[in-house]
């Protein structure tokens, strides 16, 4: 048994998800993987399947018909987590844009540092971004920067995808009432996480553009995130948050 899941959407992944999971599970640390696919016509799901028999209990499988938004993807998956009592649930990309190796530093930042949530920053010691093309650089950046305007939130990435919660982090968010579903998520999460009094740690690392298969990103998930950020925050002046208590 692992005290840790690692959460994986994915969709049209077959160029990475076999190597994505067998660098994880390699790792001294012993972790779980749950494969999220929405049903991938590319038969990503099928070669989790196969990996299954050889990593029996540390890898598993939801098949969900349809793309139905990251958010949602994660929600089910956190949901999932805690009905198994898992203590630290991540969240990871399966391009290798976030480096297997780093999810022990994210774990630390939580077991030993005393993080409820531990974020993997590419903004934290300057811009950590490789192979992406300037125009999104500079677009990730800046959102960035706007959020922490916004929300006053004391963190660097706010946007970023790689990170560690405790288990009482997510048992005291409303994960039914969050509302966004793509770029805007990782954002409410960390909001959410914020108003409710946890400790965040930022974690630098270095951020890898994907070399196979296609981003998901698109100028709608963009968009929504801009203009969520704002309805986010005048909505967190009308509402109680309960402070979290230590444990």
């Amino acid at each position: 048994m692992s005290d840790s899941l690692i959460i994986i959407p994915t969709y049209n992944e077959k160029e990475n998800i076999e190597a994505i999971t067998r660098e994880i599970l390699r790792l001294e640390k012993k972790f779980h993987i749950l494969v999220i696919d929405d049903g991938s016509p590319d038969g990503t799901a099928d070669i989790v399947k196969r990996l299954q028999s050889e990593y029996p209990g540390q890898l598993f499988l939801i098949q969900r018909e349809g793309k139905l938004g990251l958010g949602t993807a994660y929600i089910r998956g956190f949901k999932w987590a805690m009905e198994r009592r898992y203590d630290y649930i991540f969240e990871m990309d399966a391009d290798f844009s976030h480096n297997p190796d780093d999810l022990i530093r994210l774990y630390k930042a939580c077991t030993k540092e005393g993080g409820d949530l531990a974020v993997g920053s590419r903004y934290l010691t300057g811009v950590n971004v490789v192979n992406w093309p300037m125009g999104r650089v500079l677009m990730s950046y800046f959102a960035s920067k706007y959020v922490r305007f916004v929300t006053r939130m004391n963190i660097r990435d706010t946007t970023a995808g790689f990170v560690c919660y405790r288990k009482k982090v997510l048992e005291s968010i409303d994960l039914d009432a969050v509302k966004f579903k793509g770029y805007a998520f990782q954002i409410e999460m960390k909001f959410t996480a914020y108003k409710l009094g946890f400790k965040i740690i930022e974690v630098p690392i270095i951020f890898i553009n994907r070399q196979f298969g296609e981003s998901k990103m698109s100028r709608g998930i963009f968009k929504e995130g801009v203009i969520g950020v704002i309805s986010m925050k005048i909505n967190s002046l009308f509402k109680k948050y309960p402070k979290a208590t230590s444990s």
